[in-house]
């Protein structure tokens, strides 16, 4: 490039560690700072500032493309626009933004008619803050009042306060150091919310009387496994709160009452390592939804009085794999996946094989909307595939009609019939068969340049859903494509097993693999390929360019998780005990060490030739520390043998989701989507 500055090249300080005999140079560890969470050390400060000058100057001349990408995306979005209202107990409520409001206002109004009311303002909580994001929120049990959590930095460490929506005051009440997750219980003037330790991990669980001083909360529960994370929830019927602690592979649930939550908590089932269960209740039976006797998942119910007594209630399924039970007064919905496609099953108590909720179209993306109350006689679902915009409707159960109530709108316009969907099979080198869901606009010219994302961690299934910033892309010649590699549960929970711990390499080697076969099936070549996946799916994309570069002509890489090892190893960090079920534990087990060691991004930087980059950091994200990026890219500047633009971005004032706002979010994917086709030559 012309006229563009040196790139910012960071010192190397001498650092190394020696672990199970094995000793790592590290020579950019300097940049963590060691006040983290605060960071205030000049010499980092003065590198990432360095490096976001760089990525300034660097995408200066494509500010143009930019705009134009961000124009079309904003326009594809109804701006002033609100959401269905749903009906719970005497209210109905729903959201809504006004035209240019880059935050959502939330309303009520009474079922029996009346004034709608604000319930909470966003763009006034948010205005003069950098970043603002609203966590959970919750109504009394009397509709009284409101509780509410927010975040002002990024850092994921959320605020409640208590609004009294008779008047509009705030309560006194302040809890600081949640996650944004608490909920009413009783006659509405206890609040229970769980509160982050110094390692951001959520070990107990509290009871707020309102008025109450905080430092005077009673404690309801506390974990003691580094590993675990304690988690709060309530039973559809309302009649229960659970209490649940657990980490990625073992669970363990206590159950209170709505009613008096200081009662003694009911143990449903002790913990047992690898095995998972949740819990939902109708009428004095457990619904429990268990992985003990099979990776799929099966359910059993019990009564409350002997809730370890399970009976089997739906048989465990190769082929359906069961990802969620909601119960309701008069019947049960199970939902889950086959053939990686989404299934809905209406089933009654009284017994009998399930009913399917059928949809129209080969490849989609469907479940349960909002359905708050226990008593229904509609029920709300969610409907949407590549090329359907996301759609909302209710399903009559007494006569099985379909209301559809809103489809997302599209201001600029969209012709569904311009574009086409295809799901496709693609053979790995172990010969497993992993599922492509490609769209494209008709006429797409084949070989032609291809937008390839992944994840492929913590069994997340990427749904083939819609997007309307995509349609820049397709509507540019480009095909879109998701690869469902194993290491997500998008083919059952064997499929997530089958890319985790000894097997992670599996989800590394499906990526490659299916761009090779999306290369050798005539829809694509080498180099025409753009890659993106973000926090493990930046991992993804890390792997896979130090493993085959050739085929990538363009990589956007978000907050990734690159430097595995180093994580790994650092039990201090907020999430490290409990990734340990997931990636290994590399301080007690050499294998996994050298497993971890083999494949991390960072350790394995090389003197080769890599594609165009682009990485993004946050500086105060708490879940892929700012500095695994930073690093990542010093060492890849040092060690590359190209010419190809390197990229960071790091969001100052933001953490794990890049900035907050409607508008705001939607830049930055106009900058990612910009730089893939500056790379692509499709730029002009």
């Amino acid at each position: 490039m012309t006229n563009l500055p040196a790139a910012p090249v960071a010192e190397r300080h001498p650092h190394s560690f020696t672990h199970h005999g094995i000793t790592i140079e590290d020579p950019y560890a300097w940049l963590r700072d060691p006040n983290y969470p605060d960071v205030n050390d000049p010499a980092v400060l003065a590198y990432l500032n360095a490096e976001n000058a760089y990525f300034e100057a660097a995408m200066a001349p494509h500010q143009p493309l930019v705009e134009t990408l961000f124009k079309e995306m904003r326009g594809r979005i109804k701006e002033a626009d609100a959401s269905v209202p749903q009906k719970d107990g005497d209210w109905l409520y729903w959201r809504s933004f006004d035209e240019g409001a880059q935050y959502r206002k939330w309303w009520r109004a009474p079922v029996a008619g009346g004034e709608q009311q604000l319930i909470l303002d966003e763009p006034l909580l948010a205005e003069g803050k950098e970043y603002f994001r609203l966590g959970g929120m919750d109504v009394s049990p009397d509709d009284r009042l409101l509780a509410f959590a927010i975040d002002d930095d990024g850092s994921e460490r959320f605020t409640i306060r208590i609004k009294n929506l008779e008047t509009g005051e705030l309560l006194p009440d302040v809890i600081e150091g949640t996650l944004g997750g608490f909920l009413f219980a009783g006659e509405g003037q206890s609040l229970l919310y769980g509160l982050v330790n110094e390692h951001w991990r959520i070990d107990v669980a509290k009871l707020h009387r309102l008025g109450t001083p905080v430092d005077q909360d009673v404690e309801l529960y506390r974990e003691s496994d580094e590993g675990f994370q304690v988690g709060l929830g309530l039973t559809q019927s309302r009649r229960w709160i659970t209490i649940s602690t657990g980490d990625h592979v073992t669970s363990e649930i206590r159950l209170v009452p709505f009613e008096d939550p200081l009662a003694t908590p009911i143990m449903v089932s002790p913990r047992q390592p690898g095995r998972e269960y949740e819990v939902e209740e109708h009428d004095g039976t457990l619904f429990i939804r268990t992985n003990d006797t099979h990776t799929n998942f099966r359910l059993v119910t019990a009564a409350v009085e002997r809730p370890g007594e399970w009976t089997e209630r739906i048989a465990p399924s190769a082929d359906f794999y069961l990802t969620d039970v909601t119960t309701f007064a008069d019947f049960f919905v199970v939902e889950g996946r086959e053939h990686g496609l989404d299934r809905i099953y209406l089933h009654d108590y009284a017994g009998g094989p399930g009913k399917q909720i059928d949809f129209p179209e080969a490849s989609y993306s469907a479940g349960l909307d909002d359905n708050p109350e226990y008593q229904v006689t509609k029920l709300r679902l969610s409907y949407e595939s590549m090329v359907t915009p996301g759609t909302v409707l209710d399903l009559d159960l007494a006569t099985d009609e379909r209301t559809i109530l809103k489809v997302q709108e599209i201001p600029s316009g969209y012709d569904p019939s311009l574009y086409a969907t295809e799901r496709l099979e693609i053979t790995v080198r172990d010969g497993t068969k992993v599922p492509v869901s490609i769209v494209y606009k008709r006429g797409f010219e084949r070989p032609g340049p291809l937008y390839l994302y992944g994840y492929g961690a913590y069994g997340l299934a990427i749904e083939p859903g819609f997007s309307t910033s995509r349609l820049s892309l397709l509507d540019r010649g480009m095909a879109f494509a998701i690869a469902h590699i194993r290491g997500g549960d998008d083919l059952g929970q064997q499929w997530y097993l089958d890319g985790k711990l000894q097997k992670r390499t599996n989800t590394f080697h499906d990526f490659i693999d299916v761009a090779r076969g999306l290369v050798a099936q005539g829809w694509t070549e080498a180099g025409r390929i753009a890659i993106a996946g973000g926090s493990a799916g930046g991992e993804l994309m890390g792997a896979v360019i130090n493993e085959a570069p050739e085929l990538w002509g363009a990589v956007a890489a978000h907050v990734p998780f690159v430097d595995v090892l180093n994580t790994m190893l650092d039990p201090t960090l907020p999430l490290t005990p409990g990734e340990w079920p997931e990636w290994g534990n590399p301080i007690e087990d050499r294998d996994a060490f050298e497993l971890i060691r083999s494949y991390s991004p960072y350790d394995n930087v090389g003197a080769q030739a890599y594609p165009p980059l682009l990485v993004t950091a946050g500086l105060n994200d708490p879940r892929v520390t700012y500095w695994e990026p930073a690093k990542w890219v010093a060492k890849l500047r040092a060690t590359k043998t190209d010419q190809n633009i390197l990229l960071l971005k790091t969001n100052m004032g933001a953490g794990h989701g890049g900035k907050s706002g409607r508008f705001e979010s939607l830049r930055e994917t106009a900058e990612e989507f910009a730089f893939i086709l500056w790379q692509l030559g499709l730029d002009s």
